[in-house]
């Protein structure tokens, strides 16, 4: 009985809890959050001073007694107790929002293909640390698909790519499981730090995280058919000059941030293949005839799509909204009681409750 009242009074939420960006969403509300997964931390108080978007302004300008820090690496929890407070804040934030009183939340939150037991824990322990009453593991491909409106609970085959902020998890879903995957640690910060070391090695100019990412989104064009209009022909790039150690500007073309990124983009396109090489002849029938789903920050590249496509003869589709398809997927699943039980993953809790069954 008090299962269900709480069930009916609660703000159940849903996390995509991503190496760049954490969103949540809150059931029958949609996305509420969207921010950067980092906090701002003064050192000398144990303070945290900033968290998500206002901490990602900080990035690069930091005295040295304010660290700045992302404690999600591949997706995966590295700092637990800057992990934990970061949930908090962000339960804190969405619990302003309601005045009367509100049982502590259900929480479905997405994990990596490649989880081990350990991260899946921390993942688990932080959630309840941060104030959820319950915890719901799902794979953050599964639930990306059920975003991107796939059929994954029927006997076909659905591939999706994904690609992250650390991480780009590559998979063939099939009756609501993952029948092949692939997981890279080539990803969104990987770009990144492709244009600067290219910077460096070819201009002697150093740029810095936040320059790189801005160069990557704005002026990257992957397509080999026509240029994009909207992109200059020619950009400034400002940083310091490693010879001189004075502020510099230099030249280049989109063409030349192309070709920095192309041994990552390659790395990208034999993932896809080697996961089409250990997928079911039957389920690769059903891929070449409707394709696959783009998903992620990723998704954004300029003509990341047409490579894909033309690299492994398939039709490739980016997804609408593809930044916050995985988040919309859990909230689906969170408000589809029979979809949650068909796609979790037993938590520890779980694990230990059946153990102890059969003692």
């Amino acid at each position: 009985m008090f299962k269900k009242l709480f069930k009916r009074i609660s703000r159940d939420i849903a996390i995509d809890l991503g190496t760049s960006n954490t969103r949540v969403y809150i059931r029958e509300k949609g996305v509420v959050i969207n921010e950067a997964s980092i906090v701002a931390l003064n050192n000398k108080t144990g303070q945290i001073l900033e968290v998500g978007r206002e901490a990602l302004k900080m990035l690069g300008k930091t005295p040295p007694h304010i660290q700045i820090i992302q404690p999600l690496v591949d997706g995966v929890i590295s700092d637990f107790e800057i992990t934990e407070k970061m949930l908090k804040y962000f339960f804190e934030k969405i619990t302003k929002e309601n005045f009367l009183y509100s049982p502590r939340p259900r929480v479905v939150i997405g994990i990596p293909l490649d989880v081990t037991e350990v991260e899946k824990k921390a993942v688990e322990d932080a959630v309840l640390s941060a104030g959820a009453r319950e915890v719901y593991l799902v794979e953050n491909v599964v639930a990306a698909a059920v975003g991107a409106r796939m059929p994954i609970q029927d006997a076909s085959g659905n591939m999706i790519v994904s690609l992250g902020g650390g991480v780009t998890e590559i998979a063939v879903i099939s009756l609501s499981g993952v029948v092949a995957w692939k997981s890279l640690r080539v990803a969104g910060n990987e770009l990144d730090q492709d244009i600067i070391s290219n910077m460096r090695n070819e201009f002697n100019l150093l740029v810095g995280e936040k320059v790189s990412e801005k160069i990557k989104i704005e002026y990257s064009n992957l397509k080999e058919s026509l240029p994009d209009k909207k992109i200059p022909s020619h950009l400034k790039i400002r940083g310091r000059d490693l010879v001189s150690g004075l502020p510099s500007e230099v030249p280049i073309t989109p063409d030349e941030i192309a070709v920095f990124l192309n041994r990552s983009i390659s790395t990208i396109v034999d993932g896809v293949k080697s996961t089409l090489e250990i997928t079911p002849p039957e389920l690769i029938a059903d891929i070449y005839q409707r394709g696959l789903a783009l998903v992620g920050g990723g998704a954004l590249l300029k003509g990341l799509d047409e490579i894909i496509s033309k690299n492994v003869k398939v039709p490739v589709k980016i997804i609408d909204d593809p930044l916050t398809c995985s988040v919309r997927g859990m909230g689906i699943i969170l408000e589809d009681e029979k979809l949650l039980r068909e796609v979790m993953i037993p938590t520890t809790q779980q694990d230990e409750r059946k153990g102890f069954m059969k003692y």
